[in-house]
């Protein structure tokens, strides 16, 4: 039977319900379907959806979060494409919607992140288990309360040129239940480039360097040192902290890994 669900941009999704041939544009939200079960109905991902590793080697790839390839996507013949705005380049999308049911997701803090599994959960018929998922990460996240370390940060997510998390994203949203104060909050844009002299002088206690999209490592950790010569440098797994889907579960005990640290 056909529904209609409306996705978190305000669109409407007409859908044949429930969807038996899905494809996931985006790593976290792949995974969120595998955590509620779907791996008869999914049968494309992207080249960057490495989790769970399983599907990643027999799951056909559709190009890049970015750079899809539609002659496959028609092959697959799906009845549902999920997507996210900010992951995915929206000129591709909009021709997608030309031909399939696409839902998108916009996603800019831990609560827009419940929103969307809670809605994705109805939209694959597995209301009951994403429920039960966005109980655990809430039960989760209490353990961050613990820390209140009101300390300054930097989240860099590139190199050359040098790109940090700016105010409006989820990333910025989870150093704050961190304790920890983006000093990027409020620069002009949502991932902001930074000269040396930017980063200096926005003197921050902390530094992390993410693993993605670039892979920073402890190589860079003395680049950084020179730059900012009294921060405490952490390199970070970028997953846990971007990821929004079912990662969301194990992510809190990572946080409080690396705030012992901090």
């Amino acid at each position: 039977m056909k529904k209609t669900f409306k996705d978190q941009m305000g669109l409407e999704v007409n859908v044949e319900w429930p969807p038996k041939r899905i494809i996931s544009l985006v790593p976290s939200q792949t995974e969120l379907l595998y955590s509620l079960g779907l791996t008869n109905e999914v049968v494309g991902i992207t080249k960057f959806c490495v989790h769970p590793e399983e599907w990643f080697r027999t799951k056909q790839r559709v190009g890049g979060t970015k750079k899809l390839d539609f002659d496959k996507i028609a092959a697959l013949k799906p009845d549902l494409i999920i997507g996210n705005k900010e992951e995915n380049e929206e000129q591709q999308i909009k021709q997608l919607m030309q031909q399939y049911p696409v839902w998108m997701s916009d996603i800019h803090n831990l609560q827009d992140a419940y929103d969307m599994m809670g809605r994705v959960g109805e939209l694959v018929d597995r209301k009951e288990k994403a429920d039960e998922l966005i109980g655990k990460i809430k039960e989760a996240f209490k353990k961050l309360e613990q820390f209140k370390l009101l300390k300054s940060a930097a989240y860099f997510i590139w190199r050359e040129p040098y790109m940090v998390a700016g105010g409006d994203t989820f990333l910025s949203n989870i150093l704050s239940l961190c304790g920890l104060k983006n000093v990027f909050a409020e620069h002009k844009g949502r991932y902001p480039e930074l000269s040396k002299e930017e980063i200096r002088e926005s003197k921050p206690d902390v530094i992390l360097l993410s693993s993605e999209p670039f892979p920073f490592s402890a190589k860079h950790i003395d680049e950084f040192r020179q730059i900012c010569p009294d921060a405490k440098i952490v390199l970070v797994d970028g997953e846990y902290f971007s990821w929004y889907g079912s990662r969301l579960a194990d992510a809190p005990a990572y946080f409080c890994k690396v705030l012992s640290e901090i």
